[in-house]
């Protein structure tokens, strides 16, 4: 029989019918191979983004995205191999510091990024503002790494679930990122196709995240966690807060920076960055066998920052990768990073509030992210925040500096960083960063 047509599966969808699995790998073949043009797709996503999927649909969507590619067999590799992966925040450097952190304390760690997604940044996007660093290793490549220094931090290639590269780019520009089902397949289609033994998930949960609400945030975990059970690989989810720009730099070459203080054990204002880092590092060494308890792991991963094993390992990588290792060590270096401005805070107070998603997308249009699929992005645009949460502020402080080439726009980006900023006269309690744990036992607060 044949498979039905595009519009008829988007039709179905968009009445609320359940696709059926069959159907749904013929459609993402067909997407993959060029057969279904980007128009058809976008709607049947949008029509996915309104209906849903149900649990079945998105466990077949998860499998024929993996099976669209190639999937990695890393068995020659010794040891528990384990990824990380946030839902995407801003200002979200994790990965660029727990990797490292990760591979020096013994456990592998096969890498594959993506790039920016609406308001939030990518992790390939902040590696290639490394001059010379490269993301499109082959995989034979990859492999190499992996075996050589215990750590390969690459983009999706050709070859590694193709139909989710597509949709990932197409899903950032379609208003459509959203979508439990959808991120969830997207994010372990492309881990699973890694070759991984297990995976430490980052849900990111409030005004900066993709899911805003605890229940969202929950349902995504619990909706993760499932697949990679059903895959037969050792799932950690981590729900951690998203409300405020994680740490203070927001955009690539400022993360990278920031990334590389933190390795370098220069971590003083960037308590919130530190806590959730350390936290998924102890997890994966957990799962990795390196630590008897993710707490244990924990005291590991600040000794391998102590010891400048973790520093070392990420020199290691961007050398191997073809990056400037000299930016790392001298990153004033990098003479194409002069601010084009500040932001002065308007009175005295204390910051109640920042708003993450008013930073994130006053970043992409200052360079940082893409608006549509084929932007470039400038990878030294950004800001840096020097006031954060609950700390004083006198009126005309520096609350933020400014990187962009879009000088003519200032104006209107010093406006909106400053509206980000919500200020009052007593400070406010330090959130908690760590919201909750899950596995296939269930929920730990």
């Amino acid at each position: 029989m044949a498979s039905p047509r595009p519009v008829d599966l988007i039709r179905a969808k968009r009445d609320g019918q359940t696709i059926s699995s069959d159907d749904l790998t013929a459609f993402i073949n067909a997407y993959t191979a060029d057969d279904v043009p980007d128009y058809q797709m976008s709607a049947f996503l949008m029509a996915a983004f309104l209906k849903g999927l149900d649990a079945d649909e998105t466990a077949a969507l998860t499998r024929a995205m993996l099976h669209s590619g190639t999937v990695l067999d890393l068995s020659h590799t010794p040891g528990i191999k384990v990824d990380k992966h946030s839902t995407g925040g801003v200002g979200d450097k994790v990965s660029l510091i727990l990797a490292p952190i990760v591979a020096a304390c013994g456990v592998p760690v096969p890498m594959i990024s993506g790039r920016g997604l609406g308001h939030t940044g990518g992790t390939l996007d902040k590696l290639e503002s490394i001059p010379g660093f490269r993301t499109d290793l082959s995989i034979e490549a990859y492999k190499q790494q992996l075996e050589d220094l215990g750590i390969v931090l690459i983009g999706q290639t050709a070859e590694i679930a193709p139909a989710d590269r597509k949709l990932y780019a197409l899903r950032d520009v379609t208003g459509t990122v959203e979508c439990i089902p959808l991120i969830a397949a997207s994010i372990m289609s492309k881990k699973l196709a890694e070759g991984i033994d297990g995976l430490v998930l980052d849900v990111k949960c409030g005004r900066g995240a993709f899911m805003s609400t605890e229940a969202d945030a929950r349902h995504l975990a619990e909706t993760l966690v499932s697949i990679g059970h059903e895959f037969g690989k050792n799932t950690v989810a981590r729900m951690t807060r998203m409300d405020v720009p994680l740490g203070r730099a927001v955009g690539n070459w400022p993360e990278m920076h920031e990334s590389i203080r933190c390795l370098q054990g220069e971590v003083d204002g960037l308590d919130d960055l530190m806590t959730v880092t350390l936290a998924l590092a102890g997890e994966m060494l957990w799962l990795g066998g390196e630590a008897e308890s993710p707490e244990a792991g924990v005291v590991r991963a600040q000794e391998a920052i102590d010891s400048g094993a973790a520093f070392n390992r990420f020199a290691q990588v961007v050398d191997a990768q073809g990056g400037d290792v000299g930016v790392l060590h001298d990153p004033a270096t990098r003479a194409d990073t002069a601010p084009a401005g500040t932001v002065s805070a308007p009175a005295a107070g204390y910051v109640q509030a920042i708003d993450a998603y008013a930073i994130g997308m006053t970043a992409v249009r200052m360079g940082a992210g893409r608006r549509v699929k084929e932007d470039a992005v400038d990878p030294t645009a950004g800001l840096v925040l020097h006031k954060k949460l609950g700390e004083p502020v006198e009126k005309d402080d520096t609350l933020a500096t400014l990187y962009t080439t879009h000088t003519d726009d200032l104006p209107a980006f010093t406006s909106a960083i400053r509206d980000a900023y919500t200020l009052t006269d007593t400070a406010p309690g330090a959130p908690d960063m760590l919201l909750g744990r899950y596995t296939t036992e269930g929920w730990t607060d």
